[in-house]
């Protein structure tokens, strides 16, 4: 088992506590067969509330995946303890953000689509429908008078030690 961080960087204009908005957040995945090197075409999502049982009874994980070229089942889990949010304090460096437990499988690729919220830096103010499919993200801060945003998204995916 390999355990592998999901680190983001982006730079928070007037926001901090950027996470998923919800247990239904779907990490889109890109993956590579640890066997064989085949990659998948298409972005894969796991979720929390999701999980699908493993060949031989040998548990569940968020994505059981058949690769299409060795015909191995590989899974990929989402350690539900390893989410983090990315504050003000963080903002232009990388963290990681959650932890995939992998077997047979590594990411290689994420996209950051929609589900994501925040809150004002100084206000408070909620922000619970963030989308990043478009790469950057403005709104206003009513209370502050200012504007708000996420901007240059960044990814890379790091061994984590056990």
């Amino acid at each position: 088992m390999v355990k592998i961080g999901l680190q983001i960087k982006a730079n928070l204009e007037k926001l901090t506590n950027l996470h998923p908005s919800d247990e239904d957040f779907r990490w889109y995945v890109r993956l590579r067969c640890a066997n064989c090197g085949e990659e998948t075409k298409e972005f894969q999502y796991l979720t929390l509330t999701e999980s699908s049982p493993l060949k031989g009874g040998r548990g569940q994980a968020s994505l059981v995946i058949k690769c299409h070229l060795c015909s191995r089942e590989n899974s990929i889990d989402i350690i539900k303890d390893s989410m983090v949010p990315y504050n003000a304090e963080d903002s232009n460096k990388f963290k990681t953000v959650v932890v995939f437990d992998c077997r047979g499988v590594e990411p290689i690729d994420f996209s950051p689509r929609v589900g994501f919220a925040a809150e004002g830096e100084e206000t408070g103010t909620p922000f619970p429908e963030i989308s990043l499919t478009e790469g950057d993200w403005c709104d206003y801060d009513e209370k502050a008078n200012e504007s708000v945003g996420v901007y240059e998204v960044q990814h890379q995916f790091v061994s984590v030690k056990k």
